[in-house]
């Protein structure tokens, strides 16, 4: 079969701010032709040859035009939502996620951030500072907490989700899980629901985490209605995407004691703006959309999209394809 690219190998244009994608393309064998930038700028004057284009943060649909021998676009990132799908399609160029690239570093940290909660570690971090001995309280509703018998909701039931379901499994936890169907099969040991399920089942959890993706049906999803059926000794932990979530409706409920916490990885503007009252709550804790990270990306990232090549050459499904 010839091969789809002008070279015998694609020119490949990486565009990332922090990962070398190139370093590590460059120790695996007979790696493609690769150029690397870390800034938009850079990025208009060498994307015209590149036929894939490897790319998140930096994506602006305009780079369609700047790139007319594109074949392929690679995300560096599970969502793909800041990418115009129709123009995609009207252009002819395939668009792949990196789905599943992050699952083992996003469960890792939504289970580090229960954990935080539970054994309010935020709390004995800032007591270390202080100096200050905290001596156990009388009343138990006070102490520390296990996670044994609770009950956690997971939102999204894919590679993250089922992932962190497993975690809570072994932590003893009850665990129910929503996605948009239910399988006739109930996985051993996870309740299935479905979204109109989701009100209903919220008085149940002890902890609601959420790990499905940015879509219509889950824009707000987590509203004050929602808010209003949680119990006030109930937690939420986000590593999906802060437009999930109605900010001021999870604000209000935090402030008034409405839930009992959260554990927040993600937000509706990024970076979180100094003005926002999140940053000094007692009862929240912060990470900058880290939960995504881990000295393996630029290899996880890079296996996808080296399979990817090779299937376009082969014109054998994409891994990941949207487009």
């Amino acid at each position: 079969m010839t091969k789809p690219w002008i070279g015998a190998q694609p020119k490949v244009c990486v565009a990332h701010a922090h990962y070398d994608l190139k370093g590590e393309m460059e120790r695996r064998p007979n790696p493609p032709p690769c150029v690397q930038v870390n800034n938009l700028a850079d990025l208009e004057q060498v994307v015209a040859d590149a036929e894939v284009l490897v790319v998140s943060m930096l994506w602006k649909n305009h780079i369609l035009d700047w790139a007319p021998k594109l074949k392929l676009v690679q995300s560096v990132s599970a969502g793909v939502d800041h990418y115009d799908h129709a123009l995609f399609r009207e252009r002819g160029v395939h668009l792949c996620s990196a789905r599943g690239v992050n699952a083992n570093a996003v469960s890792d940290h939504a289970l580090g951030l229960l954990l935080n909660l539970s054994r309010r570690l935020f709390e004995a971090r800032d007591d270390q500072r202080n100096a200050y001995w905290r001596l156990t309280s009388s009343n138990p509703k006070d102490r520390l907490q296990e996670l044994d018998s609770k009950t956690v909701l997971i939102v999204g039931f894919g590679g993250i989700g089922a992932r962190v379901a497993r975690l809570c499994r072994a932590f003893g936890m009850n665990v129910i899980a929503m996605r948009r169907s239910v399988p006739q099969a109930q996985p051993e040991d996870v309740r299935i629901i479905s979204n109109r399920d989701f009100l209903p089942t919220l008085p149940q959890a002890d902890v609601v985490i959420l790990t499905c993706p940015l879509t219509e049906e889950t824009f707000e999803l987590v509203n004050e209605e929602a808010f209003a059926a949680m119990r006030p000794d109930a937690v939420l932990i986000n590593v999906a995407r802060g437009k999930v979530v109605d900010e001021g409706a999870m604000i209000e409920a935090l402030q008034s004691g409405q839930i009992a916490g959260a554990a927040l990885d993600t937000f509706v503007e990024e970076p979180l703006p100094a003005s926002s009252p999140l940053w000094s709550m007692d009862n929240v804790i912060v990470t900058p959309h880290a939960a995504g990270e881990t000295q393996f990306y630029e290899r996880n990232v890079v296996d996808i999209l080296l399979t990817n090549i090779g299937a376009f050459e082969a014109g054998t499904p994409l891994k990941n394809q949207i487009v």
